[in-house]
């Protein structure tokens, strides 16, 4: 057991995309065990696992679809059995999201958005919430955008779900607090990792994106996974014990 958490595991999900990843293996660092969750990419996920009981802790995995309420509540007991109870969630789920202004959307793409992120966040946290309630206390890490600050053109089927999760988290520190429950988000920049290299293959962040983007950015490089896990990892740790309802934008000074 770390002395920065209680016995038990983080459970991160969409810790086999690309910035979770990097976001489950800080936390194995850190010396907790970790549950990952997943939706389709198994393989990633058990690679994830031994990479992070390489580090001396428990990993277990676990396929969840979180639009299905029944799938994500047997996935926390089967983490909670897996390692006697879960401690803190990380929030990084979401589909990969096309790049397109509001006028442009579909009813589909605006709903899948919210299905996984908005629906999908509620039914974890609500699920997780009576979990922590039982097991005295925990800790919610959302994952959100860096565009909750500074509107970022085209990448709105993005902010606007989170920005709800946004709100929600303000909800569960202010009213899951007399329970020792904690939750804060951290607001995710351009990560050289997962949905950016995804788009970068498909040719829809070209040179000339990079350069404009650059030019919003105090830091003008691309954050790296680790810098979203370690931020995550001190929201989790009794290092916050006293932080609540709190964002931290870990994006090289976006929009500043």
């Amino acid at each position: 057991m770390s002395k920065d958490f209680p016995e038990g595991a983080v459970m991160v999900f969409g810790g086999s995309g690309g910035i979770g990843q990097g976001v489950a293996i800080e936390f194995a660092k850190s010396g907790t065990a970790v549950a990952i969750c997943y939706r389709s990419k198994q393989d990633v996920a058990e690679k994830t696992a031994e990479t992070i009981r390489g580090y001396g802790v428990k990993a277990s995995i676990h396929q969840v679809d979180v639009r299905d309420k029944a799938q994500v509540e047997a996935a926390v007991a089967a983490a909670a059995k897996e390692h006697g109870r879960v401690h803190s969630m990380v929030w990084g789920a979401g589909p990969l999201v096309p790049q397109i202004h509001i006028a442009e959307w579909t009813q589909d793409h605006y709903r899948n958005a919210i299905d996984v992120e908005v629906f999908g966040f509620f039914t974890a946290s609500q699920v997780l919430i009576e979990h922590f309630r039982a097991n005295g206390g925990g800790s919610f890490v959302h994952l959100g955008s860096a565009g909750h600050d500074w509107w970022p053109a085209m990448d709105g089927l993005s902010v606007a779900p989170k920005a709800a999760n946004e709100a929600l988290i303000k909800g569960i520190a202010k009213e899951e607090g007399k329970f020792e429950i904690r939750a804060n988000s951290v607001l995710v920049g351009v990560i050289d990792a997962g949905m950016f290299h995804e788009l970068t293959k498909q040719g829809v962040f070209d040179e000339a994106w990079v350069k404009e983007t650059h030019k919003l950015l105090a830091l003008k490089r691309w954050g790296q996974p680790e810098d979203i896990g370690q931020a995550a990892v001190f929201f989790a740790s009794n290092r916050a014990k006293y932080v609540t309802g709190q964002t931290i934008s870990v994006s090289g000074g976006f929009g500043v």
